[in-house]
């Protein structure tokens, strides 16, 4: 008896120090009580919801693909190199005194071991409002290089690419040939789009493109009087019907420009987004995203 009555003695003493009968027990310094699992901390609750971003991001882009035609869903580029690759002029593309003038490098493609390309395009004639769209919901990056003698007549649909996060750049006012002007003239041209692009849409570019890509040592000189720093060709160019290279191999490279043209059925047999469907279907058969350029510069 005596011991039936000292093991009841020790039992309420670990059950909480004279709680009355029916209470919980106090956990021991250190533990926790038996309840349900503890809410997710935020650290999970905020990857859970970036998974879930990052799938409805991808069930979006196999709609847009499917919706615009396009044969395959078009890949995601990497993210931005944190150290961007060191630009420099392609041989054979340099000026008397290119280095040591500390001119603007001409270049066709980007060094990088990325699988990626650059989508380039130059002028602003044609404004279609469905390939503004395509793009948009493609999530289809872009750089385009615009002449204000074609832009001027709607300033405000390249103000809608660069609000979609297109860089605006410099193609001059009137698309001449260079290298058939005075230095003067030459300067007047480009820096006179560099005004345009900064009064339009607030920001100094510091790509140039030459019309044609065609330039001499005076474009490259006045070029940089006007605050530019990069002078992009191509190694590529794409039309609706068919596609050019520059190359010998006539195939894709991990870093290459592609040039394309704001145009329409007036100069093509097709649309702008005819011409992005040929593009997208090559570009992602072979493997390769699409990136922009300017964050690789």
């Amino acid at each position: 008896m005596f011991v039936v009555l000292a093991l009841a003695v020790l039992a309420s003493g670990c059950s909480g120090g004279g709680e009355g009968p029916g209470r919980a027990a106090r956990p021991a310094p250190g533990q926790q009580p038996a309840k349900a699992a503890p809410p997710e901390a935020p650290p999970a609750r905020a990857l859970h919801g970036y998974a879930g971003r990052l799938r409805a991001a991808h069930r979006a882009r196999v709609a847009a693909a499917r919706r615009w035609g396009l044969g395959q869903v078009p890949l995601t580029p990497p993210a931005p190199p944190a150290h961007k690759p060191e630009i420099t002029t392609r041989k054979g593309f340099e000026v008397d005194g290119h280095e040591e003038l500390g001119l603007p490098p001409v270049f066709t493609g980007v060094p990088t071991e990325d699988k990626v390309v650059f989508l380039t395009i130059d002028d602003g004639a044609e404004k279609d409002p469905a390939f503004l769209r395509m793009m948009n919901e493609l999530k289809i990056p872009y750089t385009a290089f615009l002449s204000d003698y074609l832009v001027k007549d709607d300033y405000g649909y390249f103000k809608k690419l660069q609000d979609l996060g297109v860089g605006l750049n410099n193609h001059t006012l009137h698309h001449p040939y260079l290298p058939a002007l005075s230095y003067a003239r030459q300067k007047r041209e480009i820096c006179g789009m560099q005004d345009v692009i900064e009064e339009r849409y607030g920001k100094r570019p510091t790509l140039f493109r030459p019309p044609y890509g065609n330039y001499d040592r005076d474009t490259l000189r006045a070029a940089k009087t006007c605050g530019v720093r990069y002078a992009p060709l191509w190694d590529e160019e794409v039309f609706v019907d068919h596609w050019e290279y520059r190359e010998e191999d006539r195939d894709l490279h991990p870093g290459d420009i592609v040039l394309s043209h704001f145009r329409g059925r007036g100069d093509w047999k097709g649309t702008m987004p005819d011409m992005v469907r040929r593009f997208m279907d090559k570009v992602t058969a072979k493997g390769y995203a699409v990136a922009r350029l300017e964050d690789y510069l």
